[in-house]
């Protein structure tokens, strides 16, 4: 059984892969999304990562298809009890913003659809500098009080922000964040590191990374020559025309070739092991793109083969 590891200063105990819920709705289908669920929990996989406003941009869609195929799921295999559920609120067409008025009333959308009582981890999904973050905290910590949310975290957020967001429930006693969810990877480190990595670790916060195959570049699929049929194909093979995405690719195929492992694996388990980092977010189209992933619970790579990915992204 693979150790959970603790969201930083919550009672939460999550898998090290969170499941990207972004395709569900969207390049995958219900029966195709519960069959990728299933094999991520039959893996021990509990940790699942969606949005009220996935999947919004596509034709015909409105926001929450995602939410309301786990809805589906959860309620199908009788395993809420079992599974930690984040969602994020703010993206939503028709819950834009992070008013009070619009957090409660999105909030009470994506209970509806997930068809529970309690979001375990509920993200702003892009912070709205119009709102004080005095107004964005209590309207949080109401709905902690009110036991619809155990746990709350913040994505897409300055660092002074988030600062002030931690100094202002520190001074009130009101909910805190404990996650931060962040744009970091092998080919973008620039996106965490630095200011916003240090306000998460004097916060005691775990970070909880997205794009972390960088749209899929990181899987290794991408090479020269190479076509691929993929709805983000194209953001992916920008990375190839960089050095450091050849780089990153050309370290990755031999510590891969070391342990006999995926590309993304090894991927995934430099992310992991930096620090902050509780779980990384990945998604899978299919049920035979997530073995590769859930195999970071078992990688361990060595001192020097970080270095040397840590040195070849640089």
């Amino acid at each position: 059984m693979t150790s959970l590891r603790k969201l930083g200063s919550s009672d939460l105990q999550v898998f090290p892969l969170a499941l990207g819920g972004n395709v569900f709705g969207w390049t995958a289908d219900e029966a195709q999304s519960f069959a990728v669920l299933d094999a991520y929990a039959a893996a021990g996989g509990n940790f699942i990562d969606t949005a009220d406003a996935y999947s919004a941009w596509i034709p015909g869609n409105e926001g929450g298809e995602s939410e309301t195929v786990i809805g589906k799921w959860l309620a199908a295999r009788s395993n809420r009890s079992d599974i930690v559920v984040a969602t994020k609120v703010g993206a939503h067409p028709s819950y834009k913003g992070l008013s009070a008025a619009n957090i409660k009333a999105a909030a009470e959308e994506s209970l509806r659809r997930l068809g529970t009582d309690h979001i375990d981890l509920y993200y702003t999904h892009f912070d709205d500098e119009t709102v004080p973050v005095e107004e964005i905290i209590t309207a949080l910590d109401q709905l902690v009080k009110e036991g619809k949310v155990r746990e709350i975290g913040a994505s897409n957020i300055s660092p002074e922000r988030l600062q002030a967001s931690l100094d202002f429930s520190e001074r009130e006693g009101l909910a805190r964040y404990v996650a931060l969810q962040p744009h970091y990877n092998l080919v973008s480190r620039d996106t965490y590191e630095g200011e916003l990595q240090d306000t998460a670790a004097r916060g005691g916060l775990a970070a909880v990374p997205y794009f972390a195959l960088a749209s899929g570049f990181l899987t290794g699929k991408y090479r020269p020559g190479a076509s691929v049929d993929s709805a983000r194909a194209e953001k992916a093979g920008q990375y190839l025309e960089s050095e450091r995405g050849q780089k990153v690719l050309a370290a990755l195929d031999k510590v891969a070739q070391e342990h006999d492992a995926e590309i993304a694996t090894v991927a995934l388990a430099w992310l992991a092991s930096r620090p902050t980092v509780a779980a990384p977010i990945a998604s899978a189209r299919t049920v035979e793109q997530l073995p590769a992933l859930v195999a970071v619970a078992d990688l361990t790579l060595t001192e020097q083969e970080l270095a040397d990915l840590t040195e070849a992204s640089a």
